[in-house]
């Protein structure tokens, strides 16, 4: 089941106002998941979505078998800067990552070490353990440990910025990431091609790889992308 980016927005928007009033402080856990649904009247699914992105901007930190803790109750009330960016749809992060990643991959083919690569097949290891316990929370947060890795292997300062907003879109979106693990599965596949690729020093093989990930990635979350037709006619 896939939650509408506007219903997130409108959740993280509640929540923010709700801890600028004071209804939680810091150093307060929020209500159970059940209970704050109910609430707000939500999914779990939804809700779950809203608390990633308001760990990515720094208020609140859920931890795992406990609950989500408020961080920073103040920096709720602070409104957003008028010439901030409207907040990023589904469709808007895989359309970034479409655009970033198989390049990104295909200068990590160039250069990349053993050790890289070894780090690389340690968070594939964590993404194939989590898919045979069917843990998908776990599987999850391995796929996101995976691309932040491929990631840290830029060494372009400003490729550097500009990732780390992507690394922030993404785990924005990891409430999708938790679904059936037949969709885990096909990500594990579609990234051991990529490091393969990358191994192999196929810049163009690690490259077109990614893409074809991205794409799938969008079909599962019911997203089709319009990207620029790569070979057009005469």
């Amino acid at each position: 089941m896939i939650s509408s980016s506007t219903v997130v927005n409108a959740v993280v928007d509640k929540l923010r106002k709700a801890l600028a009033r004071g209804q939680w402080r810091s150093g307060d856990m929020l209500p159970g998941q059940r209970e704050l649904a109910e609430q707000l009247g939500i999914s779990r699914p939804s809700l779950r979505e809203a608390v990633t992105v308001l760990e990515t901007l720094g208020l609140v930190r859920a931890l795992p078998g406990k609950g989500v803790l408020v961080l920073d109750a103040e920096a709720a009330a602070q409104e957003p800067a008028a010439d901030s960016a409207a907040p990023a749809s589904l469709a808007d992060v895989l359309e970034l990552r479409y655009t970033l990643e198989p390049f990104i991959v295909g200068l990590v083919a160039q250069s990349a070490n053993s050790q890289d690569i070894g780090q690389l097949r340690l968070t594939l290891m964590d993404m194939r353990e989590a898919q045979e316990a069917g843990d998908n929370d776990a599987g999850a947060k391995a796929y996101i440990a995976f691309h932040e890795a491929l990631f840290a292997l830029t060494t372009n300062p400003i490729f550097q910025s500009v990732v780390q907003q992507t690394g922030n879109a993404l785990k924005q979106s990891a409430g999708m990431l938790r679904n059936s693990p037949e969709h885990l599965a096909a990500r594990l596949k579609e990234n051991e091609a990529v490091v393969r690729a990358i191994r192999d020093r196929n810049s163009a093989q690690a490259s077109a790889q990614m893409r074809q990930h991205i794409l799938a990635e969008g079909q599962r979350m019911g997203i089709h992308l319009n990207v620029p037709d790569e070979h057009p006619g005469p």
